[in-house]
């Protein structure tokens, strides 16, 4: 096989203008295909990246309390509370599953007030020491800084709609974790940039400061949040934390928790809904005692980043598989034309004691050699473009949702560059199969014979 590849070497150094546009025509098409791949990839996983950045992570677990209306025609009230901030956290490295880092937090909607102007906010309570949070915000202003009392971080649309400083106070209003309306006096520390109209909204202040201001109890939080090492065992995970709550929960009744798989029944095509049910307060069967987890992903909350993701593939797969046909059609006409050239001299290796197989070999070698040439130059230009259309920043808001801090990013699979290449070299193999067979074939006293 070694002798097989040095000869098609030999041979590439022949017709070197026509192999020269044959790689040229591989180097582009594999270049068109990487950098449309690399770009939609990049393009839906920032879009995810700023989803799970707002839902806050991959896998996420929340506890709610089931409260008995105190009147007789009152509501049942369910209370978004977590009160053992280290449990979910124990059963996650009890389990063993890998991941960056994880997130206590608590939630809270309301509004700001400053000099007459209101905005409406959505409100996170997290440790702003956290390393990840802190790389995740582009500060225009102020410092992330928890020992100021009620320290506020908004997004710059907002200071900017309502004329905000760094400093300035503001009023905040929203309703406790049991609905009873309440203020607080908070103080703007920071404003960070706004990547998209998704994260407007989004504000943060110390948890504990929060957690006060709602009256959740203290070392509780409202959400648990993971963020895996590998997103694709999201759903994994998600079971497997499920099923070690269950084993608790067969044991103790203050501890119950939802069922995935009976959401998938009841809602195959969005599973968050169908947890969402289970949770349904205005099911009296539903009722509980204690505290009720329940475990979703990102894909459970919105099934279109995965069905998107999966189009994206297809679609790139589908244009690959065009080009390379069409690649191929010239391949195999090109060594239609390398076999007649090359009639007598396959007659003269023949007669010194080259065999048919290894006359098909070097005719198949050669033209996997230089598809394999011109697919790795297409792959080395795409990265170089990739790499800088990465340094041109963006300023466009409708394609803010799908920039990764205002520039795009390119994602390229290297498992998806290996089956590229290998579907390259079955396809040049069956391009060139009838000339490499016809070579094999012909009998060395019929090729010496033969006049061109």
């Amino acid at each position: 096989m070694k002798s097989s590849i040095n000869f098609s070497l030999k041979n590439l150094t022949r017709q070197k203008r026509r192999n020269a546009v044959l790689v040229v025509a591989i180097a582009f098409g594999f270049f068109v295909v990487t950098a449309i791949d690399g770009l939609t990839t990049g393009l839906v996983g920032n879009l995810e990246n700023q989803i799970t950045q707002l839902v806050g992570g991959n896998v996420v677990c929340e506890g709610l309390e089931w409260i008995p209306p105190s009147t007789e025609n009152g509501k049942v009230q369910l209370v978004n509370i977590v009160r053992d901030r280290n449990y979910i956290k124990d059963i996650v490295d009890e389990i063993g599953i890998k991941y960056d880092y994880y997130s206590c937090f608590t939630m809270s909607g309301g509004q700001i007030i400053f000099n007459g102007k209101k905005a409406m906010i959505q409100l996170y309570g997290r440790d702003l020491d956290e390393k990840q949070l802190r790389s995740s915000m582009q500060l225009v202003s102020g410092s992330i800084d928890s020992s100021i009392p009620n320290g506020l971080i908004i997004s710059d649309k907002i200071a900017s709609s309502m004329n905000l400083q760094v400093g300035d106070d503001v009023i905040y209003t929203t309703t406790t974790v049991y609905g009873q309306n309440t203020v607080a006096d908070m103080k703007i520390a920071a404003i960070m940039k706004s990547n998209s109209f998704i994260n407007t909204m989004q504000s943060y202040c110390d948890i504990e400061d929060l957690n006060r201001i709602v009256e959740m109890p203290e070392g509780s939080y409202s959400m648990f949040s993971l963020y895996l090492r590998n997103k694709k065992y999201q759903t994994k995970a998600a079971m497997a934390i499920e099923a070690r709550i269950r084993q608790d929960a067969d044991v103790n009744p203050q501890i119950n928790v939802t069922s995935r798989a009976l959401a998938m029944k009841t809602n195959p095509t969005n599973i968050g809904k169908g947890i969402e049910k289970q949770v349904d307060s205005r099911k009296a069967e539903n009722e509980w005692k204690g505290v009720k987890y329940g475990v979703e992903t990102l894909y459970d909350e919105i099934p279109q980043i995965k069905t998107a993701m999966n189009i994206v593939h297809i679609v790139a797969t589908t244009i690959l598989i065009v080009i390379l046909l069409i690649v191929m059609i010239g391949v195999s006409n090109t060594y239609r034309m390398v076999l007649y050239e090359r009639i007598r001299e396959i007659g003269t290796m023949r007669a010194l004691g080259m065999t048919g197989k290894d006359t098909r070999k070097v005719f198949t070698s050669e033209a996997v050699v230089l598809c394999v040439i011109g697919a790795v130059l297409g792959l080395i230009l795409a990265v170089i473009a990739m790499a800088i259309i990465h340094t041109i920043p963006i300023h466009n808001e409708a394609l803010s949702l799908f920039l990764s801090k205002g520039h795009f990013s390119f994602k390229v699979s290297v498992g998806t560059v290996i089956l590229q290449y290998i579907l390259l070299i079955v396809l040049t193999s069956w391009a060139v199969r009838g000339s490499a067979k016809k070579a094999a074939s012909l009998s060395p006293a019929e090729a010496l014979r033969t006049i061109k």
